[in-house]
């Protein structure tokens, strides 16, 4: 009984301790289990970025933390291959100086804050990167079904 209630302290103490307004986080989910946490203040972008299956070239789509809301705001297409292509009124298509092609201005929440997606194989390269940090996905988790949720606490 006394390890119980030791327990409940100990726990008791450590959220005592955790910041009050704790900054977002974008966390990175498995069905198994947490694979990383992002901060992702208000304004900062996330992008995932790939290897389209069919034709290898470069895909990406980038998400803000939009008052504590996840919103797809731009995707990257190298061209129009399968299934890429832009919806009309679904953002602004620009052509990106590296070649390709940006759609901005997509401002699409993410439903329930959230995406879901199957992690890729190490030559599909699945990343995901911040200003500062880039996950490689697909070598913490290749083929595992994984879930992008924004905490705002």
């Amino acid at each position: 009984m006394r390890s119980g209630i030791r327990g409940l302290c100990i726990g008791a103490a450590l959220f005592a301790a955790l910041p009050t307004g704790a900054e977002p986080l974008l966390e990175v989910h498995t069905d198994d289990n947490v694979l990383a946490t992002l901060p992702l203040p208000e304004g900062q972008e996330a992008c995932l970025s790939w290897a389209h299956s069919v034709t290898g070239g470069k895909v990406a789509d980038c998400f803000e933390n939009r008052a504590g809301h996840l919103v797809l705001t731009r995707s990257y297409l190298h061209d129009f291959a399968a299934g890429l292509g832009e919806v009309p009124g679904r953002g602004v298509l620009i052509s990106a100086p590296e070649g390709g092609y940006w759609i901005e201005h997509m401002d699409e929440p993410m439903p329930d804050n959230a995406l879901t997606l199957r992690i890729g194989s190490a030559r599909v390269g699945h990343r995901l990167t911040t200003d500062d940090t880039m996950l490689p996905l697909s070598e913490l988790a290749p083929g595992k079904r994984a879930r992008l949720t924004l905490s705002a606490d």
